[in-house]
């Protein structure tokens, strides 16, 4: 069963194969490193993360390249305002990117190439377009693309029914050369920006005088670098970049180079907080720091932002956190049961089961597996996990049996990046013993056997731990 995957542009799931029959060319937008990203920001991260996993999985090789944004407008202001040289400034942010990164088991792309490394494939590329008659210089030494130069232009984000104005005609009465922008009405947008007191020193010389690539040109260069100017596979990014950031994408690449830029579009959907969207004026701009400080562990976060269908809307709340915090300690506790079996400490799981290489058969979990290739279905992949710890199929298995069934559940984990028995996720949680009592209460109270229920609470009491109930769980907290 192939990778299948719902493509932006031609609204449907469609099959992931490699144009060049060997390796998957997947591009993903990457952060803009002018501070710390934030969980919307990982979440289509994450996600990008997880399909990577899943094609290797199934047996396809994958150019994962991810870039890093550390030229715009939000670093030349937050440079600027710390008094720091460009590159310093953003060091220190791509620096906090990849350690976030790392500390929520996210797998290192193929290569990350940054735009200010790329200054000079961007200038060729404008020439090229300027040739083309694709683009054109400003008197003040801006360069800006021709959009009605296109005739495909609006195809990604439906745009061709609404009204395409050239920047003479703009309709805010103003050249628009902000690197980013939302309306309805497109004007030509900036290729080159011409140097302004504010960039200081961000400036870089070029055939049209001094200044700097547009944000939006920046990707299109790096893609043509990384993959040798070729039809890309895969380009991944949050459905916020499908216009204007995509759209322009295509526009220049495909007018600089003659042929398709990209086959297949992978957007994810926006991230709620709290029912809420998320802005610093309402103070839910969270980080990874900010919920570790909370005592919610990366693999717990990881879990959140993963467990919704990427094609959703995913309201993040603190009860989802703690609903996470809660499964992945069933899924720990079904690994014990099944390491007991097989007489192998929880310790060694990560290591002996947990890996690139998928099972012939994945056995019991099979659906859980299908339900990855299948649109990367992570909600049903985890619901079909915990079907078979629910059905309790430990305790009629033998050693090898449990083995086997180890290595399907520790593929399926690897595919969504959850490691379990991990210092941080384990030192804020009961122990198993606990665990094991809490959730017979919980079952007991569920079927309405009040008086055990009292008397597993009584006894939990005892040995330290207060039960607190919610609508659908249950939550422990040590005295």
């Amino acid at each position: 069963m192939p990778v299948k995957l719902y493509d932006t542009l031609s609204r449907s799931v469609k099959t992931l194969t490699p144009k060049s029959g060997e390796t998957l060319r997947f591009y993903c937008c990457g952060p803009t490193v002018y501070g710390p990203a934030h969980i919307g920001n990982f979440r289509t991260f994450l996600i990008q993360d997880t399909l990577r996993r899943v094609l290797e999985l199934d047996g396809t090789a994958v150019k994962h390249v991810r870039n890093i944004t550390d030229l715009d407008d939000k670093t030349i202001r937050g440079s600027e305002a710390a008094g720091l040289t460009l590159k310093d400034f953003t060091a220190r942010w791509t620096n906090k990117f990849h350690e976030d990164c790392k500390a929520l088991n996210m797998l290192t792309p193929s290569t990350e190439p940054s735009a200010v490394a790329h200054i000079p494939e961007q200038i060729a590329l404008i020439e090229k377009l300027i040739e083309k008659g694709h683009a054109y210089a400003a008197d003040d030494g801006s360069v800006y693309f021709r959009v009605n130069s296109f005739e495909d232009y609006g195809r990604l984000s439906r745009l061709k029914q609404r009204e395409l104005k050239t920047q003479s005609e703009n309709s805010a009465g103003a050249v628009n050369d902000a690197d980013e922008y939302d309306r309805e009405s497109v004007s030509d947008f900036a290729l080159w920006k011409s140097r302004k007191p504010e960039d200081g020193n961000n400036a870089w010389p070029s055939p049209w005088g001094e200044g700097r690539p547009g944000w939006h040109l920046e990707c299109s260069a790096m893609v043509a670098s990384a993959f040798g100017g070729e039809t890309i596979d895969v380009h991944g990014g949050g459905i916020d970049l499908c216009f204007p950031h995509h759209e322009n994408e295509i526009a220049q690449s495909e007018c600089a180079h003659g042929h398709d830029f990209c086959h297949h579009w992978f957007h994810s959907a926006h991230l709620m907080v709290e029912g809420a969207k998320m802005s610093k004026s309402l103070g839910n701009l969270y980080t990874l720091d900010d919920l570790r400080a909370k005592g919610f562990s990366p693999m717990v976060v990881r879990y959140t932002l993963i467990a919704g269908s990427y094609r959703q809307q995913l309201n993040f709340t603190f009860d989802g956190l703690h609903a996470s915090k809660s499964a992945l300690s069933r899924i720990e506790r079904f690994a014990e049961t099944l390491l007991s079996k097989t007489a192998e400490s929880p310790e060694r799981f990560n290591s002996t089961y947990v890996g690139p290489n998928a099972p012939d058969d994945f056995g019991r979990l099979g659906k859980a597996w299908d339900a990855l290739l299948n649109n990367l279905n992570t909600a049903a992949c985890l619901g079909a996990i915990f079907g078979v710890i629910g059905s309790n199929p430990a305790a009629a298995l033998d050693a090898s049996g449990a083995r086997a069934l180890l290595h399907a559940l520790g593929a399926l984990l690897y595919a969504l990046g959850l490691e379990l028995f991990t210092t941080e996720a384990k030192s804020a949680d009961a122990p198993a013993v606990i665990m094991e009592l809490a959730q017979a209460r919980w079952d007991a109270k569920q079927a309405k056997d009040f008086t055990r229920a009292d008397s597993i609470r009584d006894d939990l009491l005892a040995q330290g731990w207060v039960v607190n109930d919610y609508k659908d769980r249950f939550e422990l907290e040590q005295k």
